[in-house]
C-alpha cells in the first residue's frame, strides 16, 4: 500500500504516524510552528514515538515565543501561519539563534516560496503534501550538517583563519572583524569560511549551492547573491564596494587574494 502523505486537504493522519521510524541516538527536541491541527497532530505523534521531544505551537508570535524559550533542536516551520507569516518568523528565528537548524514547510510548489525561505535563512524547506518519513529524513540532514559543522568544522583544518583584521574560528564558529564580534548565520558563516580559507579561488553559483546546501536548487541563483549581499553588509567595510567577498562575473565569488 503505497503511503499516504501529510498535508492533502482533509487529511488527519498517515499510517507513519504510528511511530515506525528508528529512534534518534539522543533525544532530540522538535519545535513545530504549524496552524493546521492535522498536520501537526501527524508530524507531533511521529516523532513523538520515534524518540524525538516535540512541542507545537499554532501561530507564528507563539512560535517564536517558544523556540527562545525551549531552544530546540531543530525548527519545523510553515509558511503561511496566522498572527506572522513563516517568513517573518524565520528572519526574526535567524536574529534571535543564528545556528537554529529550520526547515520550512511550503504549502505551493512555487520557487519564489522557497526562495524566499530561504533568502531568509530556512537551512531546507519541505513541499506539501510530503511523507513523514521524507520530513525525517529531512531533519536528520540539517541536523547532521548542523551538528558536523559545530563539532568537527566539516572534518576540515581546525585553525583559525585570519585574513588581515578578519578572524575565523571553526571550532567555535565565530567571526571577528578587529574587536568587533560579527554574528552571522549558519549558511554566511559557512560561505565566508569557504571562501576565506581559499582565497583567489572562484568559486561557481552552483557550486556554492551544491556545497553549501548540501542540496541541488536548481535555478536559485538569487539565493546564492541575497546570501552574498547580507554577508558583505556584516564583513565589509563598504559593501558597495567589497574588498573581501569579491563577485567574479558571469561565474561566481571569490575571496581577495590581496595580501
Amino acid at each position: 500500500m503505497p503511503e499516504r502523505e501529510i498535508g492533502e486537504k482533509g487529511q488527519a493522519h498517515s499510517p507513519e504516524a504510528a511511530g515506525t521510524a528508528p529512534a534518534p541516538a539522543s533525544k532530540t527536541s522538535l519545535l513545530i510552528i504549524e496552524d493546521d491541527d492535522n498536520i501537526s497532530t501527524a508530524i507531533e505523534e511521529y516523532f513523538s514515538r520515534a524518540g524525538y521531544v516535540v512541542n507545537a505551537a499554532p501561530d507564528g508570535i507563539a512560535g517564536i515565543d517558544a523556540a527562545v524559550k525551549s531552544r530546540p533542536d531543530v525548527v519545523v516551520l510553515d509558511l503561511m501561519l496566522p498572527k506572522m507569516d513563516g517568513l517573518a518568523v524565520c528572519k526574526e528565528l535567524r536574529q534571535k539563534n543564528p545556528q537554529m537548524p529550520i526547515l520550512m514547510l511550503t504549502a505551493k510548489d512555487d520557487v519564489v516560496d522557497k526562495v524566499l525561505g530561504l533568502e531568509m535563512g530556512a537551512d531546507d524547506y519541505i513541499t506539501k503534501p510530503f511523507s513523514l518519513r521524507e520530513l525525517e529524513a529531512r531533519i536528520k540532514s540539517v541536523l547532521r550538517r548542523t551538528r558536523a559543522a559545530v563539532a568537527s568544522g566539516d572534518g576540515k583544518d581546525e585553525t583559525p583563519i585570519v585574513r588581515g583584521t578578519l578572524r575565523i574560528d571553526p571550532v567555535t564558529r565565530e567571526v571577528t572583524i578587529a574587536d568587533r564580534h560579527v554574528e552571522l548565520t549558519p549558511k554566511e558563516f559557512d560561505l565566508l569560511r569557504l571562501f576565506a580559507g581559499n582565497p583567489g579561488r572562484v568559486f561557481p553559483r552552483k557550486y556554492l549551492l551544491e556545497k553549501i546546501w548540501d542540496y541541488s536548487y536548481e535555478g536559485y541563483d538569487r539565493t546564492i547573491d541575497s546570501h552574498i549581499n547580507r554577508l558583505r553588509a556584516k564583513v565589509e567595510e563598504n559593501p558597495d564596494n567589497p574588498q573581501l567577498v569579491l563577485t567574479v562575473w558571469g561565474i561566481g565569488y571569490k575571496f581577495t587574494d590581496a595580501e
